[in-house]
């Protein structure tokens, strides 16, 4: 479920982005420390800090939480794992420099810290059960009490040292001032854009600049060994579409899984939500007046999503207007779940109090429980029964195939072909580094038509179109290639070369003729350019399909009718015209100072924090407290 009211997600984002957001990583900010603390060094050690041990399978177990909720693809595991392994050191790291400092976190910070993230835990100052204490964690944040509580011993600790580090950061004028002309100075430019890709096409090497390039060069232009294969495919596609389902099929697999077919009671709502999480009873106060008086609007007709929008503080359905889905019961707290389910679809809820805030509530829809008929659902039923029954056959054939080629690895194609019922055709012959189209692109089988020896056929391999053997057809010997062999090559190389040239001379021209006193937009034209204007923008601003403010720094520095020199962007050019130059108005500097004050410190403060950890692993290496293996991650992705 969407949102604040999913319990589960809600207090896992409160958890972590509260307590522990300064250690997450992006896309593993929801990791959790699991596994053991000290250990001796073994072949699964991938990192060790003093006597503490990160190990192989801590890395796994965390990137298969991370596979659980979302899909790793393949390539990407060894960045994962390596993001992984950064984040369990550097948090042993810190374990080992508090030990060593005597930095401790107490059982009451860490009671303190469970009273303001799970408050029903506690009736009043007294602590609930710890069995209901156990199931209410484990509900609410997916994990264990001692799990629970050492993320948040591990939150505290890092707090207590980003506090050491940065209490003594501060902000001076000159500083000040500095942020509030990057703020506030703004530009309108006169632009011009040279892309060298759209003077490629214009381009035509002359043949004898196309043998001079490769006469110049041809020893880089090695053509690498070719193999082509013959195939013999169990064609899923085809198995797919002659598979037959009954409906005594389908209606024993209905009953099989009937369960699933089961709409519990539930309401599609939206709500508004005024969080109260960690505030301070006199602020509660205001937040429950503004929460009452958006309530009146709401009650009157105002648009409830655009109320939702403008005030709800739950990020994950602010956007939607406030928009939750389907809930069903038990999935949300009993405060929330009681209101919901008690109103009629297009009613508005008076204010509903929970640990998170106040709650406006709007119904939407409602649905009483029952089981889906048969006639409603089997052709969803159909589709994955057609796929698994032919896969089971298509498997059975490829284990058939898998027995004869154990007996004999060097019987042909053409036979098997003929017994098994395969499609036979033939590959084009591939390099080890061009895409195999016909085969899916499959690593395997490419790896397995460069290992091949003549004569030889290769176990079924699964791909994307079923399962095939190979057989090798041709080998093409690697070698220098010839002028024809890499003529595209080479045109294209050289069309680029000329392009990029030609795209600089047409921005140097541009400059001069703009600095000279043409009129920018009429030089432009004349050298076949489009030429804009950009909306006014700050050093944080940027010029859409252009770049960044940062990247033309250097337009703050001019006046007004300055025109730049070519300014190379990636593969593209720039010359514009400043056209306006708004400098900071002084007299809203005392207005911005807060804001300014506290964005020169959070810059600093992570500057220096950041600081702090190099320095600190620089010193464990040095002192031989730290010792890393990152090597033993090859297993994992495109690592090996």
């Amino acid at each position: 479920m969407a949102g604040a009211f999913d319990q589960r997600k809600l207090g896992v984002r409160i958890l972590l982005g509260a307590v522990i957001g300064v250690l997450g990583i992006g896309m593993l900010s929801y990791l959790l420390p699991t596994g053991p603390t000290a250990d001796s060094e073994s072949n699964d050690t991938v990192a060790k800090i003093g006597d503490q041990t990160v190990s192989l399978a801590e890395v796994r177990q965390q990137l298969s939480e991370i596979e659980r909720r979302n899909q790793v693809p393949k390539p990407l595991e060894g960045l994962y794992a390596r993001q992984i392994l950064t984040q369990l050191v550097y948090t042993k790291e810190v374990q080992y420099e508090a030990n060593r400092l005597g930095i401790k976190v107490t059982n009451e910070e860490i009671a303190d810290r469970v009273k303001q993230f799970l408050p029903t835990a506690f009736n009043g100052d007294s602590p609930v059960g710890m069995d209901q204490y156990a199931q209410q964690v484990q509900q609410r944040f997916g994990m264990t009490v001692p799990v629970f509580e050492d993320l948040i011993k591990q939150g505290l600790l890092e707090e207590k040292f980003r506090r050491l580090v940065t209490d003594g950061v501060s902000a001076g004028p000159n500083e000040l001032m500095e942020q509030f002309r990057y703020q506030n100075e703004k530009v309108k430019l006169n632009y011009a854009l040279v892309k060298p890709e759209d003077l490629e096409a214009k381009i035509t090497p002359s043949e004898a600049e196309i043998k001079e390039a490769y006469e110049k060069s041809k020893s880089q232009y090695q053509i690498p060994e070719k193999r082509a294969v013959e195939y013999g495919l169990v064609d899923l596609t085809k198995l797919r579409q002659s598979v037959q389902i009954s409906d005594d099929e389908l209606k024993v697999k209905y009953q099989q899984d009937i369960a699933q077919y089961q709409v519990p009671n539930r309401v599609h709502a939206q709500h508004i939500l005024f969080m109260t999480v960690g505030k301070p009873d006199a602020e509660v106060d205001e937040i429950k007046k503004k929460a009452e008086d958006v309530l009146k609007q709401a009650k009157k007709g105002a648009k409830f999503d655009e109320l939702a929008k403008k005030y709800s503080e739950d990020p994950g359905t602010k956007d939607k207007g406030g928009d939750l889905g389907w809930i069903v019961q038990g999935q949300t707290v009993p405060e929330f779940e009681k209101a919901a389910f008690s109103q009629q679809p297009g009613s508005i809820s008076d204010l509903v109090k929970t640990q998170y805030g106040f709650h406006i509530i709007k119904v939407l829809e409602k649905e009483i429980a029952h089981t889906k008929p048969f006639d409603e659902v089997k052709d969803s039923i159909r589709a994955p029964l057609m796929l698994a029954k032919a896969d089971n056959e298509a498997s059975r054939v490829a284990d058939q195939l898998a027995t004869a080629i154990r007996k004999s690895n060097r019987t042909p194609l053409a036979d098997l072909a003929k017994e098994y019922h395969l499609q036979v055709a033939q590959t084009r012959a591939v390099a080890a580094n061009e895409p195999l189209l016909e085969l899916g692109n499959s690593p395997e089988v490419k790896d397995t038509i460069f290992r091949l020896r003549e004569g030889e056929v290769s176990p079924p391999i699964r791909t994307d179109r079923g399962y095939v053997v190979l057989t090798l057809k041709q080998v093409l010997p690697s070698h220098q290639g010839s002028l024809e062999e890499v003529r595209d090559k080479i045109v294209a190389s050289l069309k680029q070369e000329k392009a990029q040239q030609a795209a600089r001379s047409k921005a140097e021209e541009l400059s001069k003729r703009a600095k000279a006193g043409e009129k920018f937009d009429a030089a432009a034209k004349a050298l076949g350019l489009d030429p804009k204007t950009s909306d006014e923008f700050s050093r944080a601003g940027s010029i859409p399909g252009v770049g960044s403010g940062k990247q033309v720094s250097a337009a703050f520095g001019m006046k007004a009718g300055d025109v730049s020199a070519p300014q190379n962007l990636g593969l593209n050019w720039l010359v514009y015209r400043v056209e306006t130059k708004t400098e900071a108005n002084p007299a809203d500097f005392e207005k911005q100072k807060k804001d300014l004050t506290e964005q020169v410190l959070n810059e600093k403060r992570g500057l220096a924090y950041e600081a702090f950890r190099s320095s600190l692993e620089e010193r464990l290496k040095q002192e031989g407290k730290l010792k890393l293996m990152p090597e033993k991650l090859k297993g994992f992705g495109d690592l090996g």
